[in-house]
């Protein structure tokens, strides 16, 4: 009998799904959005197939309508706030977009770990990754008025002047947000930078379609919590001290 509870413990030993080391998946902290990175995107949002990414959504029951991605987190790094989102709203699909070859894989992989590890809850089944330049090509993603939520957290500030037009929120870029972003749903930035915060609030509260929420808004908001909890950036500028300045949008009918 004890041979056999051994066996059996060896057995399930061998079965533990490991999560992916960061340390293998290291990359540069920022890539420039105008080279040619050799990507591939849809030529529109018809053409998209979600099922490689969601396979225990996609396709959908022939009787029941199709199921759509309704989260973006841009630039989402090493997806710490995908895998902290996933159990909070089980039922949205929720899509994060990173530019890095290394990083996106890591996220890839983790995702695949955690299912297994949730297999029998079908947990993580809501989140998924794909490399991708929302700058260039979110349009070929998303229909209009399609996400309910957008993040923005802790973005590659471009320091230099003549970088700024590199940044993720920008004049044009916002009106790509307003486009794919529907009535009443929200824009979450979150930086360390103190002149990033104000370039962000600069272009967002200047575009029509966007309304500022109030601070008590922000308080009541989970995801504020989470985004500010759960990136490793947010990680890391809790543990140096740093301040975190947070501005949220909401989305106005046209």
């Amino acid at each position: 009998m004890a041979s056999e509870t051994a066996k059996r413990t060896a057995e399930e030993v061998e079965e533990v799904v490991q999560l992916p080391q960061k340390k293998f998946f290291r990359q540069r902290a920022h890539a420039n959005p105008f080279s040619d990175h050799d990507l591939e995107y849809p030529a529109s949002p018809a053409d998209m197939d979600w099922s490689p990414l969601y396979p225990a959504y996609f396709p959908a029951p022939a009787e029941g309508p199709q199921r759509q991605v309704e989260v973006a987190d841009i630039g989402c790094g090493y997806g710490g706030l995908l895998m902290e989102l996933a159990p909070e709203f089980p039922d949205k699909l929720m899509l994060g977009m990173e530019i890095r070859v290394q990083v996106t894989q890591y996220v890839h992989e983790k995702i695949l770990a955690l299912r297994k590890q949730h297999k029998e809850t079908g947990g993580y089944n809501n989140i998924a990754v794909l490399r991708g330049n929302a700058m260039k090509f979110l349009p070929n993603f998303f229909v209009k008025g399609q996400l309910s939520k957008m993040f923005f957290c802790f973005p590659d500030p471009h320091f230099k002047s003549r970088k700024h037009k590199a940044r993720i929120i920008t004049s044009t870029l916002s009106a790509e947000y307003a486009y794919v972003l529907r009535p009443g749903g929200i824009i979450y930035t979150i930086t360390d930078v103190r002149d990033l915060h104000d370039w962000m609030v600069k272009h967002l509260h200047a575009h029509p379609s966007f309304q500022r929420l109030t601070k008590e808004e922000e308080a009541e908001d989970v995801c504020v919590r989470i985004m500010s909890e759960a990136t490793e950036e947010g990680k890391k500028v809790g543990r140096n001290g740093g301040e975190k300045f947070v501005a949220c949008y909401r989305r106005l009918e046209d």
